[in-house]
Formats: C-alpha cells, sequence, structure tokens
C-alpha cells in the first residue's frame, strides 16, 4: 500500500492477508472523519477465521467510531481501539479466533503538548514475525 499506487487515504488503510500462505487478499481504506461508517462495518464483518487484518491510521482514525467498529476490531484482538481518538496514530494486526489480544498492536496519543509535528504525533513503526497459521 502506498500513495505511489493509489490505494490508500486518510483514516484507516486496511490489507486482509491469509494467514496459511501469506498472500494479499483485500485491500481498502476508510476515512472515519467523513466517511460512511458502514462501509468499515461491512468489511470487518466479512473477515474470516484464518484471515489476518494489517491496519495503519493516517489523519484520524477515530471519529466515525462507533461502539460496533470498535468491538469488531477488539474482537479481532485490539487492545486500545477503545482509547483510540482523533488523530491519534494506531497501527495494528489482528485476526479472527485470537484467544488473547494481539501482541502487534502500537497506539500514539494525539497530545498537542507532546506531538512530534504540528498537530500529529510520532510515526508508528513495528517490526516482527507473524507466526503462519497452521490447520
Amino acid at each position: 500500500m502506498s500513495n505511489v499506487k493509489n490505494n490508500v487515504g486518510r483514516g484507516l488503510n486496511m490489507a486482509l492477508i491469509n494467514g496459511t500462505t501469506g498472500q494479499l487478499i483485500k485491500i481498502d481504506s476508510f476515512d472515519m472523519y467523513s466517511g460512511d461508517i458502514n462501509n468499515l462495518l461491512d468489511f470487518m464483518k466479512g473477515i474470516s477465521i484464518g484471515t489476518l487484518l494489517l491496519l495503519a491510521s493516517y489523519d484520524d482514525p477515530a471519529t466515525k467510531l462507533n461502539d460496533e467498529a470498535r468491538k469488531l476490531f477488539s474482537d479481532l484482538g485490539s487492545k486500545y481501539v477503545s482509547q483510540m481518538g482523533f488523530r491519534d496514530n494506531w497501527i495494528f494486526l489482528g485476526g479472527v479466533g485470537l484467544k488473547n489480544k494481539s501482541p502487534f498492536e502500537k497506539h500514539l496519543k494525539n497530545n498537542k503538548e507532546t506531538n512530534k509535528y504540528d498537530g500529529w504525533p510520532e510515526i508508528l513503526e513495528m517490526e516482527g514475525c507473524v507466526p503462519k497459521k497452521i490447520d
């Protein structure tokens, strides 16, 4: 996903990955400031067992997030979605059927006292190895 490929946007940028093969299934972005929350809900309700969700926020990840969307993210393993606010930074990797919260998540609050950039917090980065799903 990149601006060069014209497949990212403000809000939540998400990719679905087959947890067994590692193949990309689908990518999409959802405007959480002025977009339709139902598009995000439909996308998330279609995630099947064995599929991984990769998420990176850009600009505002939270204005349109309602309780239903927050619960769906929590069910995918997010521990920070309940705290998400305007212009927070968020990266997350989760999946349907996780027994615990995902260890692959970072969240940084938008705070005018500590923001690195004018109006935005520092960039988040995450690396690591994701276990392959074994049937």
